[in-house]
């Protein structure tokens, strides 16, 4: 019988100036509502955390979320709001089979090979996009 050692990892919180990225995939909020995607969302950008999501969020969604933030600008201390910017993995030059048959995948299990950047405005101070990528500057604390 052999015994295993155990290895002890010391997790250091995150402080206030560290910066975290989360990446989430879109099943992880692909079950919740609307509300429930703001909701966690939102949780995550209030820690100062830089979302890299995996698909992309409804355009009534997207506005919701900004909606939200800006009524959270003056309630919630050192908040400034959220950037936010999206890419397709849209190609143009698509037979018209690969393009039937990508609208008929994004019906049944959505916007998954699409990607979304959201971050806190205190964290990103400038986020860029063109058709084929997004730049972020962040702010240096």
């Amino acid at each position: 019988m052999v015994k295993k050692k155990s290895v002890k990892r010391r997790i250091k919180k995150p402080s206030k100036k560290d910066l975290t990225i989360h990446f989430m995939p879109y099943s992880a909020i692909s079950h919740e509502d609307a509300i429930g995607r703001i909701k966690k969302i939102m949780g995550l950008i209030l820690k100062n955390k830089i979302i890299i999501l995996q698909g992309k969020l409804k355009p009534d969604e997207e506005v919701r979320l900004i909606e939200n933030s800006m009524t959270l600008i003056g309630n919630i201390q050192g908040f400034q709001g959220i950037e936010i910017a999206g890419l397709n993995g849209e190609n143009e030059n698509r037979s018209l089979f690969e393009g039937v048959r990508r609208n008929i995948a994004k019906i049944l299990i959505g916007e998954q090979d699409a990607i979304t950047v959201i971050g806190p405005a205190s964290v990103v101070k400038e986020m860029t996009k063109d058709p084929k990528k997004v730049e972020l500057m962040l702010a240096r604390k």
